[in-house]
């Protein structure tokens, strides 16, 4: 009886464990499928996409100071007026917080 106790206790421990150790989205691979077309692959617009959408936003340090992650999630997920569609349907919450926080790494790093 004992035994089948132990066994039981844990496979629910092993069950639980698997859940607490899922890998966290990468910020990197969402913005790279989803994000860096138009906001390119540094956080700064190609000058086609700055032409095409005049209100495109670089993701520099003015930028993010101005900006909590929370906020980067909330255009996520509602869009921002026509030319930034909403994300909800295409990334999990999670991963648009990974994304909120990639764009801030982005921000610190030195733009060429």
């Amino acid at each position: 009886m004992k035994r089948i106790l132990f066994t039981g206790a844990l496979l629910v421990f092993s069950a639980a464990g698997t859940r607490a150790f899922a890998q966290a989205a990468d910020g990197k691979v969402v913005y790279d499928a989803n994000c860096k077309k138009c906001h390119g692959a540094t956080g700064t617009p190609s000058a086609t996409m700055q032409k095409k959408f005049e209100k495109i936003t670089a993701f520099d340090a003015a930028f993010m100071t101005k900006r909590s992650d929370d906020s980067v999630v909330t255009v996520l997920t509602k869009g921002k007026g026509e030319s930034m569609k909403s994300f909800k349907d295409k990334m999990t919450k999670d991963e648009m917080a990974a994304v909120a926080k990639y764009v801030r790494e982005l921000a610190t790093k030195a733009k060429p």
